[in-house]
């Protein structure tokens, strides 16, 4: 007992200057961050020796959401929720289907493996300054049915202005709920699948939500005085497609050690019993790496929420149709000198990516209590 007692006092004392330096540096900074985020620091006496800074609560990210002049930042936010599935199901997709061919071991296997992985060694700067190129409207991808004799394309990859699947932000809060319901529907539908026995819970939950909203959703008060269009900017489809193809090699990566790690012999049995590779993987090999889903989840979507300096590259700061909260945390802060409303930018930013780790979290320290 002594000496398990002396080894706790010396890991304690290890681990403490970490700890210290981590509070500090990290959370004491967030903290310090949440704080600003609850003052009016800003203005034209912003940069002076002692600023003056007022307490004002959550009026930031109040305006934020219902200001009059705060619509940019609302459609970045739509934006980056669009930056984040697109870029879950592209990468995931791809990485997942080149995994698979990969796996079944084609001539040169080594070499596009590393064809496909070498994406993910560019930074951002990199990747945006080539598909700048590569997208460019007179050039690029656009002038390649040129040599074939055809039209050349005339879609604006960065620039456009159109926009689809566009809702109201009047009527956010209804619009949350109904897609509260859809997510809750779909989840008890997937562990109906699984025939678990919450899924009639789930389904329940959504099912009632949906006509609860469909009934009363008039009722619902209203975030702004007047309509306020947001939607799908086709301009971002060219910045999707540069993340997409720098990170499907990483998620190829990470399907590619998961399938690795099964057992030659589980997959002998399955062949022997009549299954076809379709099914092996769909049934067999594809369930066994879920893990290895959820984490990959986990790290894109943490990423689609820092894209700054891709975007940056791309279409540079000022270009509204393809904004991020990150962008505009940076121009706020450092352009505008409101570093008040920076702050709160960067805060939600927080929150957002707390939701998608934090569970994770919870999930993997519960697996690990189970297994011990």
């Amino acid at each position: 007992m002594r000496t398990v007692s002396k080894d706790r006092i010396l890991a304690g004392v290890t681990l403490l200057p970490s700890i210290l330096l981590v509070g500090i540096f990290v959370y004491g900074f967030i903290g310090n961050t949440f704080w600003t985020s609850l003052t009016d620091w800003g203005g034209v006496g912003a940069l002076s020796e002692n600023p003056e800074k007022n307490y004002v609560g959550f009026y930031n990210y109040k305006d934020l959401f219902v200001g009059f002049l705060s619509s940019g930042f609302r459609q970045d936010l739509v934006n980056a929720i669009f930056y984040s599935v697109f870029l879950l199901i592209g990468a995931i997709g791809v990485g997942l289907f080149i995994a698979i061919l990969l796996d079944n071991k084609p001539k040169a296997e080594g070499f596009f493996r590393t064809v496909f992985l070498y994406p993910m060694s560019l930074s951002f700067i990199v990747t945006g300054t080539i598909w700048r190129w590569l997208l460019a409207p007179s050039g690029g991808v656009n002038v390649l049915p040129t040599y074939v004799g055809a039209e050349p394309f005339n879609f604006r990859w960065l620039s456009s202005t159109q926009s689809i699947l566009q809702f109201d932000w009047q009527n956010i809060l209804s619009f949350a709920f109904n897609v509260i319901s859809i997510v809750l529907i779909v989840i008890g539908l997937w562990l109906l699948g699984k025939r678990s026995k919450h899924a009639a819970k789930w389904l329940v939950a959504g099912i009632v939500i949906g006509i609860l909203v469909y009934l009363f959703g008039d009722m619902l008060p209203k975030a702004l005085i007047m309509e306020e269009k947001h939607g799908f900017n086709l301009a971002t489809t060219g910045i999707i497609l540069a993340t997409i193809w720098q990170y499907s090699g990483y998620t190829m990566a990470l399907y590619l050690a998961g399938f690795t790690g099964i057992s030659q012999d589980l997959r002998d049995a399955a062949m022997l019993d009549g299954a076809s590779t379709f099914n092996y993987y769909r049934h067999i090999a594809i369930p066994l790496i879920q893990p290895i889903t959820i984490s990959a989840i986990i790290i894109l979507s943490h990423i689609s929420l820092k894209m700054f300096d891709l975007i940056f590259a791309m279409t540079g700061p000022d270009n509204g149709q393809t904004g991020h909260p990150a962008l505009n945390m940076y121009l706020t802060t450092f352009r505008a000198n409101d570093f008040a409303r920076g702050a709160a930018i960067a805060m939600l930013l927080f929150f957002l990516a707390a939701l998608f780790i934090i569970p994770y979290l919870i999930s993997s320290y519960r697996n690990k209590d189970e297994r011990a």
